[in-house]
Formats: structure tokens, sequence, C-alpha cells
């Protein structure tokens, strides 16, 4: 998924999706670790990066080093085809717009070169700064789903926002 068209580097010079490879663990770790990412995403699994099989994950670079991981799955049953996405990225690297660039590119993989016409992300309902991100792309609201997922160390829930975009909409 090295998107490198014309568009693509006008927006982010120097960002490349590419498949998760062999070495990106301890950097991806690092960043997964910080407060700002772990407070959305939980402590990391003992087997991060690779502990989630059915997913597609994709490491984000810029200018040659890891700055995040995309994430995307499929549900493949044609009566409900559609896809799903999850994101972060290296706090240092927050507001220049990777993040909405990466999901874009991710978007338009899954639209154009998967057959997909509906992707779903589904972020706290309280990460306004995802929500926006998400929103930039075409991103819609379609509903909160209440205490949806446990809080970091699982004291508690959180409600989720549960996001659409339909192909034509992005």
């Amino acid at each position: 998924m090295d998107d490198t068209s014309s568009g693509d580097i006008e927006q982010c010079p120097g960002m490349v999706l590419r498949a998760l490879a062999e070495g990106d663990e301890a950097e991806l770790r690092r960043i997964h670790e910080t407060p700002e990412v772990m407070g959305w995403w939980d402590v990391p699994d003992e087997d991060f990066p690779w502990d989630e099989p059915e997913s597609t994950r994709l490491t984000i670079e810029l200018d040659g080093a890891v700055a995040g991981l995309i994430q995307f799955w499929e549900e493949l049953e044609p009566k409900y085809r559609h896809a799903g996405i999850d994101v972060f990225l290296d706090p240092a690297l927050h507001g220049r717009g990777l993040g909405t660039e990466a999901v874009r590119r991710v978007v338009r993989h899954l639209i154009d070169d998967r057959g997909h016409h509906r992707i779903t992300i589904d972020p706290a309902a309280s990460h306004a700064a995802a929500i926006r991100t998400y929103e930039k792309v075409g991103f819609r609201p379609v509903g909160v789903m209440r205490r949806y997922e446990r809080d970091v160390g699982g004291g508690g829930w959180h409600d989720g926002l549960l996001m659409e975009l339909l192909a034509g909409e992005e």
C-alpha cells in the first residue's frame, strides 16, 4: 500500500503506508505506550503488534521513520460486506494532518481496490481530536454505543461513537 501518487505527496510529503514488518515492534510499542496513545488503545498485548491476525496492519512511516500504525479489518459476508479502520500516531507528530491522510489512503484502498461500499470507525465518544480527523475524511456519526469499551485498566466503561463513510461520500 505504498501510495505515492502526486496528490498524496503534496498532502503529506515523506509519508508511506507499508506492510507491518519484523523490526517495527520496538518503535510501535514505544508509541503505543505513550500516555496519549495508551489512554485510547489501552496497554498493548504481549504479542503486539502481531496480536490481531484478523486485521491487516500497516506501518505509517514519515521520512523513513516509524510514525504509527493503521489497521483495517473486513467483513466479507456478501450480505454485510464492509470494513473498519483503527489508527494511532506518535504524539510528537499530532496536528500535522498525517492521521487524516493515512485514514484517507486506507479508505481509498478499501473502496477502490477492495470493493467496499461502507467503512466504519469507532472512536471513544469523548475523543474529540480523533472524531475531527475522521470527519475531515468524510466519516459521519451514526450513533453512540453506550458503555461500549472498557476504560484503560478495566475499571469502568466509556461510550463509543460509531461513524461510517459510504463510497461516494469521501
